[in-house]
């Protein structure tokens, strides 16, 4: 008899796990998935061409919610936890609701779900969301490219539309993010890269994504989503630590993998953080991984007129993950504000439009700045609005992506960048091109 099995994810590694460890195993039944974080992910299905001839019917994909009913109704003999940046007591809290309904509970090991690859990998992965992963990544890519290494960038999954068109993804151009119809959170992981002149790829099946990187990349550089684990064996794996957020690094899953399994561990954001955190976050690397080369950054911010800032009235506009599942209550945007003299940021709850409400009761943690959320055109259209209705001289952006080429909007606006900078030695670049050239 095969083993039931569910797969709880939030529209990404579910997909991958499902598809190394149990889409061509007959031992196994796959009955269901469920969705969380990811608004609008569920109520679908995982097509049957991508499921395998297993499944002709595909596999449905469910709200997280109705997890229990579903371990009942299948009599599930397994649920395989499938996503990220998630608190080790929320995983637990989990396993229990499971295990006492008569199922295992399955944390895959991050190599088993690691695909080989005749490329060299270097891999950009964090302890949590909103470290700095994409601005490392960047910075990685710069390295390669001053030493005449052709780098291509694979992206964590995304897929939040139709899977079957989503199943390989490239991008090198404009025109590629309307043609896949990428939503806000996709372009700000994408359109920074493609910016700089990098490939990027991504979608669900990572198999035949790392078979077309590998055709057009020296160098691939995995590009990590949230907290979680690369998709591919990495030669050098890069860790972002966040020193705002110290001692995070050891209560979210699966970031303290990530600590654990670091080859270089960066702790960023060291020109904004006090000694006493960065020295926290340093001694639990020295402790947990302390064969991992410490390199010091800063997240260097900036804007093209600072003096537009000071003594103004702001809305600031924050990346959205950052502030949700990444637990932050504010980002680069309101330090932006601060550092520039603003004479005040402006609270956009009492103008939030429809779903944005939702996000605020939903995540009260977060200040008084506005997440760029766009999962969806109608989202994509209450976040404007809610811009629009919120009175202030101006609107900082400090998303990866200038918002207003998306939105119109009737204010002022500046974008707030941010970019990797070593701070000391040993730097990013000694490291990478040491590590390489012990490898060959």
């Amino acid at each position: 008899m095969a083993r039931t099995v569910i797969l709880m994810g939030a529209a990404g590694r579910d997909f991958h796990n499902f598809n190394v460890l149990f889409r061509h195993r007959p031992e196994y039944r796959v009955v269901a998935f469920t969705a969380a974080q990811i608004p609008a992910i569920d109520s679908r299905l995982y097509p049957a061409d991508l499921a395998g001839e297993a499944y002709p019917d595909g596999i449905p994909i469910y709200p997280e919610a109705r997890l229990a009913e579903l371990v009942r109704r299948h009599k599930a003999d397994l649920v395989v936890f499938s996503y990220s940046d998630i608190s080790h007591t929320e995983v637990m809290n989990r396993a229990a609701l499971v295990t006492s309904l008569g199922a295992d509970f399955l944390l895959p090991a991050a190599r088993s779900t690691m695909l080989a690859t005749r490329r060299p990998v270097i891999a950009v992965c964090a302890v949590r969301t909103g470290c700095g992963k994409s601005q490392t990544t960047r910075r990685v890519c710069e390295i390669l490219r001053n030493r005449g290494k052709g780098a291509v960038v694979v992206r964590h999954p995304m897929p939040y539309g139709d899977l079957r068109a989503q199943a390989v993804q490239r991008f090198a151009a404009y025109e590629d993010f309307a043609r896949h119809g990428c939503t806000i959170e996709e372009r700000e992981e994408y359109e920074h890269l493609v910016e700089n002149g990098i490939t990027v790829f991504a979608g669900v099946d990572y198999e035949r994504i790392l078979r077309r990187a590998e055709e057009e990349g020296e160098v691939i550089v995995w590009d990590g989503g949230n907290n979680d684990t690369p998709f591919f064996l990495p030669d050098i794996h890069i860790v972002l630590f966040d020193p705002h957020r110290a001692g995070h690094e050891l209560l979210y899953w699966p970031g303290e993998t990530n600590l654990r399994m670091a080859d270089i561990a960066v702790i960023n954001k060291v020109d904004s953080a006090s000694a006493d955190q960065v020295g926290a976050v340093r001694q639990n690397i020295a402790t947990h991984a302390p064969e991992a080369t410490v390199v010091m950054a800063e997240s260097e911010i900036s804007v093209e007129d600072p003096g537009a800032i000071r003594g103004r009235s702001v809305l600031v506009v924050e990346d959205g993950p950052t502030l949700t599942h990444g637990g932050m209550a504010t980002g680069a945007g309101y330090l932006a504000a601060l550092r520039y003299g603003a004479a005040e940021v402006i609270d956009p709850r009492p103008q939030a439009s429809g779903s944005l409400q939702k996000v605020f009761r939903n995540y009260p943690h977060i200040g008084p700045v506005l997440p760029a959320m766009g999962y969806g055109q109608d989202q994509v259209a209450e976040l404007a609005a809610t811009i629009d209705r919120t009175e202030c001289d101006l609107v900082l952006f400090a998303t990866p992506i200038h918002l207003p080429k998306l939105l119109e909007v009737r204010h002022p606006a500046l974008r707030v960048r941010y970019e990797y900078r070593d701070h000391g030695a040993p730097t990013l670049e000694e490291e990478i091109v040491r590590r390489l050239e012990v490898k060959g």
